[in-house]
């Protein structure tokens, strides 16, 4: 028979004592955990942007030589997305093959976006990419074109003499990066208001909310085939998965969980000019937790008639009225449609 008499609830003090024990790891490493959560919102976002940013593919001579508008208040981005054929990604950290070389890619979205000084406004205006403009040293040509004829410094100058605003930052994007962003977000949520069919991607899109994965969003940005505006209907698009995708990532921004995730995904999918430092990095990131996707103003390039040109379908602009739109877009009037 036992010399320990047994009884319910009882139990070795060995056994107490390891109990003990582990229930005080247990609260140690809860601890551990908890000063590194506070650390990473108090000190962890300087450490995040440093390491991911130090990973960002940078652009090389991004920006023309020669005059430019003067600067204004607050950051104007320039974001294009490439045409790349290339069965390789050729921006963002993973890109194996050349951004730009002469006649390979063209800009198939174009779109300038300005962030407020007080990090809690911002307005986009899109360019068509069949809009017909002169750029500098060729001519007139469908604006698209720049980005093939001289890369993104040609670009830049383009629309900087275009829109009379001066371009502080420059990010592109292929379809590569394009779709491996759309996944590391979780996807974006779309409403589709009605059926369509793109007879060129052989694709149905049905009327309803949807959450569309890289592959899925990319295709329903690209239509324009199928849709009665047509080009214009594109660039609506365009602007609403960016409304959405700012919402994604502004979430992301204000959980120190996912912060890392989504500037990893970054860093994979765009490239910037390397004037876009670490610093700047840190700052947008900052200003992206104050920016709610409703407080980003849409709008597009006014159009006075399309046109065939050399047996190119084109768009002509009103030029005036651009200037006058992106003027009053980086002074802290957003512009007041497609909000």
């Amino acid at each position: 028979m036992s010399a320990h008499r047994e009884w319910p609830g009882w139990e070795p003090r060995q056994s107490v004592r390891h109990r003990r024990r582990l229930l005080a790891r247990v609260l140690v490493l809860g601890l551990v955990i908890l000063l590194v959560l506070l650390g990473f919102g108090a000190g962890g976002l300087w450490w995040a942007t440093d390491h991911y940013g130090d990973q960002v593919a940078r652009i090389p001579h991004a920006f023309p030589e020669g005059p430019r508008p003067e600067k204004t208040e607050g950051t104007t981005f320039l974001l294009a997305g490439v045409d790349s054929r290339s069965k390789t990604p050729t921006t963002g950290k993973d890109a194996t093959a050349a951004l730009w070389k002469y006649g390979a890619q063209r800009s198939d979205t174009l779109m300038l976006v300005h962030l407020g000084p007080d990090d809690r406004t911002a307005s986009a205006v899109s360019i068509p990419r069949d809009s017909w403009v002169p750029v500098p040293g060729h001519g007139h040509a469908k604006i698209n074109a720049a980005f093939s004829w001289g890369g993104p410094a040609l670009l830049v100058q383009t629309v900087e003499q275009l829109t009379a605003v001066r371009i502080d930052h420059f990010a592109v994007i292929d379809w590569h990066g394009f779709r491996s962003l759309t996944d590391a977000v979780g996807g974006v949520r779309i409403m589709v208001h009605e059926d369509a069919y793109d007879p060129e991607q052989r694709r149905h899109f049905t009327a309803g909310t949807h959450t569309m994965n890289g592959t899925e969003a990319l295709a329903y940005v690209r239509q324009r085939h199928g849709l009665p505006g047509g080009e214009l209907d594109r660039i609506k698009r365009q602007q609403q998965y960016l409304r959405s995708l700012v919402g994604e990532i502004r979430a992301s921004a204000t959980s120190p969980l996912r912060i890392p995730r989504t500037l990893d995904a970054l860093t994979h999918a765009a490239s910037v000019d390397d004037q876009f430092s670490n610093a700047d990095l840190r700052g947008l990131v900052l200003g992206l937790r104050h920016l709610n996707a409703a407080d980003v103003s849409f709008a597009t390039a006014p159009i006075v008639r399309s046109d065939l040109i050399d047996r190119q379908y084109v768009l002509i602009l009103d030029r005036s009225g651009l200037r006058t739109l992106c003027r009053s877009m980086t002074t802290g009037h957003p512009p007041g449609t497609g909000k």
